[in-house]
């Protein structure tokens, strides 16, 4: 089945909403010390220019957690397969995701990081697909709010393809 692209939320769009979300997040924290904790793989592109705009120091560490193998909806079933690399206790966390649908993944994420007790843990998301939502997490910093329909781009895949694209795209299956 071959499938097409379509444009949902233009490069500039997507440039623009991330710094002004730096901008925020550098307000919540001003004075102290960030720990970004971004879900691989998809949440790397938003993560680096995310962090580019952060004006308060931050420092990074990657996870691996997945709920959708080479699929379009997600299995439900969430697989760890990297942890972190540093500890979190005391730490101003931030999880730093590349889009949130039905809660599975990230309600499973923000418990076991609670239990490793931080000093503070949010979430932010590029993309927050509310309808889909399985599982409530509070979200505290949104780029935008999409409609349910499958996504890739700015990190983004559909098996693997499409991450690299600047922009928010629509798959359509032909």
């Amino acid at each position: 089945m071959a499938e097409r692209i379509e444009v949902m939320i233009p490069e500039e769009q997507v440039r623009l909403r991330i710094r002004e979300m730096a901008d925020e997040i550098s307000r919540d924290y001003a004075g102290k010390e960030l720990h970004l904790v971004c879900t691989l793989k998809g949440g790397v592109f938003f993560m680096c220019e995310l962090a580019k705009h952060i004006t308060v120091p931050v420092t990074m560490d990657f996870m691996c957690v997945s709920s959708y193998g080479n699929a379009t909806k997600s299995s439900g079933v969430v697989k760890i397969t990297k942890d972190l690399d540093e500890p979190i206790m005391s730490r101003d966390v931030l999880i730093v995701e590349d889009i949130i649908d039905s809660g599975n993944t990230l309600s499973y994420m923000i418990e076991m990081l609670e239990d490793r007790k931080p000093a503070s843990l949010r979430l932010c998301t590029l993309l927050d697909k509310p309808e889909r939502r399985r599982k409530q997490v509070s979200v505290d910093y949104t780029g935008f709010q999409i409609p349910d329909e499958f996504v890739v781009g700015y990190g983004l895949d559909y098996a693997q393809k499409y991450r690299n694209l600047p922009y928010v795209g629509i798959v359509r299956f032909e």
